[in-house]
C-alpha cells in the first residue's frame, strides 16, 4: 500500500472522535507521579553517596535512582506539549529540582520538538529528532547509543563552561544557541533563533544550570562534596542516555528520507507503538512514550491517556488495520526489525 491509499484509508476523523474526551490533562496525576519518582530518585541517590561499598542494597539502589531520574526526566517530553501558557508552577518545580541538575532544562527541549511533529518538518532535516536509520548502515546505531557514554560531559561543558563564554561573546553565543542548546539525536541541527514555545525566560533556566554545575564544581574542589557524588551522577546519567537512546531507536521505523514531507498519518505509520508488558515496558519507555505512534496522532493528549486511547482505537475503529500496522511486542522486537531493516537496505554498499 502506497502512502497516498494510506492517508485515505486511515480512518482519522473517526480516531479523532473516539478520544476527544481524553485530551484533558489532570494536573494531580502530573504532580503524584513526577513528585513521587524525582524525591525516590534523589533519595536513592544519597543513599548510595552515603552508603558506598557494593552491596546488594546499593546495587538495587542504584536501578532504582536510575529508573527513577529516568522517568522524572522524561517529563520535559510533556512540557513541550502542554498548552501554552500551563502548567507553569510544574514547569518551575520540575527545573529546579530535575532540570537543572541533570543539566537538561526544559529550553533544551522546548521549541526543538514541536519541529518534531511539524507536518513540513517530520523526518526532515528540520527534525533534530530524526535520523535515516534504516538508509545506513546497522553500525551507525550502535555508534549513536555508544554516544551516552560522552553525553553527561557535554553537558557539563555546555552550561559550565560554553554558557558564560556566551554571555562574553555574543557571536558565540549565538552559535551556542544554535549548535548545542537543544535535546536532539541529529548533530548537524541548527536550532533556528525563534525556537521557543513555552520557555521565554530560558535565560533564566541557562543561568541556573551554570550556577548548580559552578557550585558542584567548587564543592569537588574544595573538598566539600566526596568525589563519588560526581562518580555516580555520571554513572546514573550515563544509564539514563542509554535506555533513552534504544527507545529512541524504538519510536521510529526510520523510513522517511528527509526531502519527503509525511502527512499526519504517514508520520503515524513511520511510528511505533508497544503496549508491551504493563510492568517492564514503562520502565524503559516512561510517561506514555511506549505509545509514541499513538503519540504522532495526537500530540496535545496527556501522557496518562495514551495506553486509554490505545485501547479504545484498537477495539472500536470500524477498521483497525492501519493503525494496529504500528505494533511491536517488545524493545527488543523493534530493535531487531529496525537494525534487519537497515542490514537489508544497505547490503552490499
Amino acid at each position: 500500500m502506497n502512502a497516498d491509499s494510506a492517508t485515505t484509508e486511515f480512518p482519522l476523523r473517526e480516531a479523532q472522535a473516539l478520544v476527544r474526551p481524553l485530551m484533558t490533562p489532570n494536573p494531580w496525576i502530573y504532580w503524584t507521579d513526577f513528585l513521587f519518582h524525582v524525591g525516590l530518585g534523589w533519595f536513592t541517590f544519597f543513599y548510595i553517596v552515603s552508603h558506598w561499598q557494593l552491596t546488594p542494597w546499593t546495587a538495587l539502589a542504584y536501578i532504582v535512582a536510575t529508573l527513577c531520574v529516568y522517568r522524572a526526566g522524561i517529563f520535559v517530553h510533556e512540557l513541550a506539549h502542554l498548552k501554552k501558557g500551563t502548567f507553569r508552577l510544574f514547569r518551575v518545580v520540575w527545573n529546579l529540582i530535575c532540570g537543572i541538575p541533570l543539566l537538561i532544562p526544559s529550553f533544551t527541549y522546548d521549541g526543538v520538538h514541536n519541529h518534531h511533529h511539524k507536518r513540513d518538518a517530520y523526518g526532515t532535516a528540520e527534525d533534530g529528532e530524526y535520523l535515516h536509520f534504516t538508509g545506513q548502515r546497522p553500525i551507525y546505531m550502535v555508534g549513536y547509543v555508544l554516544l551516552s557514554f560522552i553525553l553527561p560531559w557535554l553537558a557539563v561543558i555546555r552550561f559550565l563552561v560554553l554558557t558564560p563564554l556566551g554571555w562574553l561573546i555574543p557571536p558565540l553565543g549565538r552559535l551556542i544557541w544554535a549548535r548545542a542548546s537543544s535535546l536532539t539525536i541529529d548533530a548537524a541541527y541548527n536550532r533556528p533563533a525563534n525556537a521557543i514555545r513555552n520557555d521565554t525566560y530560558w535565560r533564566l533556566e541557562e543561568a541556573g544550570a551554570f550556577l548548580f554545575a559552578a557550585v558542584v564544581a567548587w564543592g569537588f574542589v574544595s573538598g566539600v562534596l566526596p568525589l563519588r557524588a560526581l562518580a555516580l551522577w555520571y554513572a546514573i546519567t550515563t544509564l539514563v542516555f542509554i535506555l533513552n537512546s534504544l527507545r529512541t531507536l524504538a519510536a521510529h521505523a526510520y523510513r522517511n528520507d528527509p526531502s519527503h514531507h509525511l502527512s499526519v498519518v504517514e508520520q503515524y505509520l513511520d511510528s511505533i507503538n508497544v503496549p508491551g508488558n504493563p510492568l517492564l515496558t514503562p520502565l524503559w519507555a516512561p510517561v506514555g512514550l511506549r505509545m509514541h505512534a499513538t503519540h504522532h496522532l495526537f500530540p496535545a493528549m496527556p501522557y496518562h491517556n495514551l495506553l486509554k486511547a490505545h485501547r479504545l482505537l484498537v477495539d472500536q475503529l470500524s477498521d483497525n488495520t492501519l493503525y494496529v500496522s504500528t505494533l511491536r511486542s517488545s524493545l527488543w522486537d523493534a530493535l531487531r526489525k529496525i537494525w534487519g531493516e537497515a542490514a537489508a537496505n544497505t547490503r552490499g554498499k
